[in-house]
C-alpha cells in the first residue's frame, strides 16, 4: 500500500480531513476508471501525470489514482492512452489551488480555451483532448466506514450496488448509510429531495433492505388520487358500496399489509386529505373499508415523498413522518454524474439496441463519448435531475453523426443556453475603488485583437474581461477563446510579467 493510502486510512473514522483532489471523470481509453481520484496533500511538491515505464525509479514523484470506499483507498494502475506521455501534466499544491503545467503534446483545454499553464479549483475541469477529463474538487482522505449500509452489497466499483443505488462520491455513501439506517428502523419516513433526483428507488432501497422485504411494496403517486375517492383508494371499499356494480378493493394500506406503502408526491395533495391518514398512522394501521363496519389492521410502514419543503403537509402528519431523508440532487454530486452517463447508455441500449449499437464500444456495455459532451454535463445546472440527464443524453445520441456521443455544434441546443450552465466558481466581487463598467451588451462579436486586448488590460481576469467586452457571462468569452484558440496563459503573462505567471484563471 501507498504512502498516501496508509496516512488516509488512519482517517477512517473522520471525514474532517480534507484535501485537493482530481476526480478521472473521462477517458477514452480506459472508460472503467471513471471515478477514481488523486489527492494532493504536500504543498510546493510538483508531482507527474502520465504513463508510469515499467523501469520509473522516480514512482514517488508520480501522481497515483485510487478507487476510494469507505475506509478504503486502494491503489490503481497507472493511466494507459495513446494520446498519454510519460510525462503529460506536473501539477504542484500552492495556497491558491493546483497549479498544472502541460509536459506532453496532448493539447489541455481549461474552460473551453487552450493552455500550458493554468490554476485548477474545486469546480474546474481540465480536458486533455481525446484522452482524459479531470474535475478538481476537495475531499475527505477517507471515507468514514459505514455503520449501516452491508458492505457485501456494495457491487463493483462505479456501478450500481445490490439495491440500485449509484455513486461513489462521499455524499452516495453517505446516502447509502441513512438508507440503510431508515431501512432498519421500520419508522414511517419523509423523502426529500429534488425532482428527478431518484427518491422512488431510494424508496425501493428502503424497502429491500428492512424487514419488510419479503412483503409487498405498493407504489402510488399521491397526486393522482380521484378528488372524493381518497378513502376508498387509501382504505378500500367492500363489494358495491359506495356504487352499484364497485368491485370489492381492499385499498393501497390493505394491499401493503406486511409491506411497504410508497406514496409519491405528497405534498401535492392538499391538506384537508392529509387528516385521511393521520388514524391509520397513529392506530397501528387500523382503518376501515367503505360500508364495511368492523375496522381492520394492516401492518405496514409508510414512505412519502415530495420536492417540496417539508412545511407544505400539515405539522400533525408532519410529526408522524418520524425520520427524514434526503436526496441529493446532481448539483450535490458533480462527481457521479459520469456514472449516471454510463448507468443511463446501459439502460438505453437495454431499451433500444438497435439505436445504441452504433455508440457501442465494446462487449462489457462501454459506450463512446466525447470528453467535450462530459465536460458540458458537468458545468450544467440540473432542474429534473437524472431524469433531465437522461434527456440530454437522448437529445445528443440524436444529433450525433458518427460512433461517438458527442456534443453538440451549438451546445446551447442541447444544455438549454447559458443560463443553464452553472459556473465553477462566481465572478469575484468588484474590488473597492473599482471604476465603473460599462455592461450594456454590444452590438457585435468582439473580434480575437479585442479579446487578446481586454485580457491583457485586465490582467487575466477572464470575469472581468467579459464584463468589459459586454458579453452576456463567462461562457460566451470561453467559448471565444475556444473559437479563436487564443491561449490565455501566455496572456497572462504578458500582462503580469514572469513574477506571475502562474496568475490563477477566473
Amino acid at each position: 500500500m501507498s504512502g498516501l493510502a496508509e496516512a488516509a486510512l488512519r482517517f477512517s473514522e473522520s471525514d474532517d480531513d480534507e484535501a485537493l483532489a482530481l476526480v478521472l471523470a473521462w477517458s477514452a481509453t480506459e472508460p472503467w476508471r471513471v471515478g477514481e481520484v488523486a489527492f494532493f496533500t504536500r504543498r510546493d511538491c510538483p508531482q507527474v501525470l502520465g504513463q508510469t515505464p515499467a523501469s520509473d525509479r522516480h514512482r514517488d514523484g508520480r501522481i497515483r489514482l485510487f478507487r476510494q470506499r469507505p475506509g478504503k483507498l486502494e491503489p490503481t494502475s497507472p493511466l494507459r492512452g495513446p494520446g498519454i506521455s510519460s510525462e503529460e501534466l506536473s501539477i504542484r499544491l500552492l495556497s491558491d489551488g493546483l497549479h498544472v503545467e502541460r509536459l506532453g503534446s496532448c493539447p489541455a483545454l481549461f474552460r473551453g480555451a487552450p493552455v500550458s499553464r493554468c490554476v485548477l479549483t474545486p469546480g474546474d475541469t481540465l480536458l486533455l483532448k481525446d484522452e482524459l477529463l479531470l474535475r478538481c474538487t476537495r475531499r475527505a482522505l477517507s471515507l468514514p466506514l459505514m455503520r449501516h449500509f452491508p458492505e457485501q452489497c456494495s457491487g463493483r466499483f462505479g456501478d450500481a450496488d445490490a439495491y440500485g443505488l449509484l455513486g461513489e462520491s462521499p455524499a452516495a455513501w453517505r446516502l447509502r448509510d441513512r438508507v440503510a439506517f431508515a431501512a432498519r428502523s421500520d419508522l414511517h419516513t419523509l423523502i426529500l429531495g429534488p425532482s428527478g433526483a431518484g427518491k422512488e428507488r431510494v424508496a425501493r432501497a428502503v424497502h429491500a433492505l428492512s424487514r419488510r422485504a419479503g412483503g409487498p411494496l405498493v407504489t402510488r403517486n399521491a397526486a393522482t388520487f380521484p378528488p372524493g375517492l381518497v378513502d376508498a383508494e387509501l382504505f378500500g371499499n367492500i363489494k358495491n358500496y359506495p356504487n352499484p356494480g364497485m368491485p370489492g378493493r381492499p385499498g393501497l394500506v390493505g394491499a401493503a399489509d406486511g409491506g411497504t406503502l410508497f406514496l409519491d408526491e405528497i405534498g401535492e395533495l392538499p391538506s384537508s386529505i392529509h387528516a385521511n391518514l393521520l388514524r391509520v398512522l397513529d392506530a397501528d394501521g387500523e382503518h376501515q373499508r367503505l360500508g364495511e363496519a368492523a375496522p381492520r389492521r394492516a401492518d405496514f410502514r409508510l414512505l412519502a415523498a415530495t420536492n417540496r419543503p417539508p412545511e407544505v403537509l400539515k405539522h400533525d402528519l408532519l410529526a408522524r413522518m418520524t425520520l427524514r431523508l434526503t436526496v441529493a440532487g446532481l448539483g450535490e454530486r458533480i462527481d457521479d454524474i459520469p456514472l449516471f452517463v454510463r448507468y443511463l447508455l446501459r439502460r438505453a441500449a437495454e431499451r433500444s439496441p438497435d439505436l445504441m449499437r452504433r455508440f457501442a464500444r465494446d462487449e462489457n456495455g462501454d459506450y463512446c463519448v466525447s470528453g467535450e459532451l462530459i465536460e458540458h454535463l458537468l458545468h450544467h445546472r440540473f432542474t429534473t435531475h437524472v431524469r433531465e440527464l437522461d434527456s440530454l443524453l437522448w437529445q445528443a445520441m440524436a444529433d450525433s453523426t458518427g460512433s461517438i456521443i458527442t456534443l453538440p455544434g451549438n451546445p446551447d441546443t442541447l444544455l438549454g443556453g447559458p443560463d443553464r450552465r452553472s459556473a465553477s466558481s462566481h465572478p469575484p466581487p468588484s474590488e473597492p475603488g473599482d471604476a465603473p463598467r460599462d455592461r450594456r451588451a454590444r452590438s457585435h462579436e468582439p473580434t480575437a485583437e479585442e479579446i487578446r486586448a481586454c485580457i491583457v488590460r485586465e490582467e487575466g481576469n477572464l470575469a472581468r474581461a467579459s464584463r468589459e467586452l459586454g458579453l452576456t457571462s463567462r461562457y460566451a468569452l470561453y467559448r471565444l477563446l475556444k473559437k479563436h484558440a487564443i491561449d490565455v496563459a501566455g496572456l497572462r503573462d504578458a500582462s503580469s510579467g514572469p513574477a506571475r505567471g502562474f496568475a490563477r484563471a477566473r
